[in-house]
């Protein structure tokens, strides 16, 4: 197949605007880069995000970050891992022709990873995103170690102690409670619709609850007195851990502050942007890229005097955060993962359309009615 000189990309006009299809030049792979022809990427909450409050976009510029698809050709300094051909998957963000949303793709080598024999490339595009996040979130938020190669007897050294997931059923839900099972922690609680608890239980969580029940923070603290009794564990914070998915104001953060699930010496990291309004179909959404600041809005005069950090996940430095996670996470640890069943693909949905603009504004509809 001979790559074309120019492609189609999907690119941002203005905050809940009409998407558009312009052409783009397509970049030959120079250095350690490859070039790509996209198959399948990932529509995400950042999409929707970007696409109807405008978040962190320049009218022009091109959508996503999650990219599923085949080497058409490598650049002249690339290692020789992946080759023309390769079936490939990776997140990449940092340039214009990095960006998923496009025909093609060029990036550099060590962004991308082999797709397993045994995964498909719609199911591989449903992975890195979120299993990526929730790395950086163990890591560089929670203060959680990620060994690799993990030795065969690892345990780590707070394997007894709750760790809440927030949101348990999003896609970055489902990946954490995967990789913190992994990983040997024993107590993963979770919130979640009741539908869908005994699918997380399935992935690794040891309870679940429904985050609408009014009494949600009184089970989950009963929850966690109840596993530390067990454990032998006696910590200030009956959930010292707190990954919060949803990163909405009032949805998520909320309750869990006020309602002191979080409490003296609890670590609580939170999705980024915090949804402070959602979008609707008069009124464009609002949002908080300080999720401390938020924090320090509904906890008032206990703010200071709460002993409760909260940290906005910043998935996008991970890779300056970490030379280590550069050098082996897309390339190495999520293949690997995939390939030998600790992480499953997302369930997922085909979105169809004529066009590639067709299938993305496609894709934006369904997220905005929920799916």
């Amino acid at each position: 197949m001979t790559t074309p000189r120019s492609h189609t990309a999907v690119a941002f006009v203005g905050a809940r605007q009409p998407l558009e299809a312009i052409r783009v030049p397509t970049a030959a792979p120079e250095g350690d880069e490859i070039l790509i022809r996209s198959q399948f990427t990932a529509s995400t909450p950042l999409d929707l995000h970007r696409a109807d409050g405008g978040l962190l976009m320049q009218p022009g510029a091109i959508f996503g970050s999650t990219t599923a698809g085949v080497v058409e050709a490598t650049g002249p300094a690339t290692s020789g891992r992946l080759r023309a051909g390769d079936r490939v998957f990776g997140w990449a963000f940092q340039k214009p022709q990095y960006r998923a949303h496009q025909e093609y793709v060029t990036a550099p080598e060590w962004m991308f990873g082999k797709i397993p024999e045994n995964i498909s490339p719609e199911e591989a595009a449903t992975v890195p995103e979120n299993l990526i996040t929730i790395f950086n979130t163990m890591a560089t938020d929670l203060g959680l170690p990620t060994p690799w190669p993990k030795p065969e007897d690892y345990v780590p050294d707070r394997a007894d102690d709750p760790i809440l997931v927030w949101g348990a059923a999003s896609s970055v839900g489902q990946s954490a409670l995967q990789l913190l099972r992994w990983y040997g922690y024993r107590y993963v609680l979770a919130t979640a619709s009741p539908s869908h608890h005994q699918y997380l239980k399935g992935l690794g969580a040891s309870a679940c609850f429904d985050y609408r029940n009014p009494d949600v923070a009184v089970k989950v603290l009963a929850a966690a007195s109840e596993t530390q009794g067990k454990a032998g564990v006696r910590g200030e914070a009956a959930v010292p851990f707190i990954i919060d998915c949803i990163g909405s104001r009032d949805g998520s953060m909320r309750p869990i502050l006020e309602k002191k699930i979080a409490q003296l010496g609890s670590v609580v990291a939170v999705m980024l942007p915090v949804i402070l309004t959602h979008a609707s179909a008069e009124q464009a959404p609002e949002y908080e890229m300080d999720a401390p600041k938020v924090a320090r809005e509904l906890l008032g005069p206990e703010a200071d005097s709460s002993g409760v950090t909260v940290k906005g996940v910043r998935t996008f430095f991970i890779y300056d955060n970490s030379p280590f996670f550069k050098e082996k996470l897309p390339s190495e640890i999520l293949p690997a993962l995939l390939e030998q069943g600790v992480v499953k693909p997302q369930r997922f949905r085909i979105v169809e359309g004529e066009t590639i603009l067709e299938r993305e504004e496609n894709a934006l509809r369904e997220m905005r009615e929920g799916v």
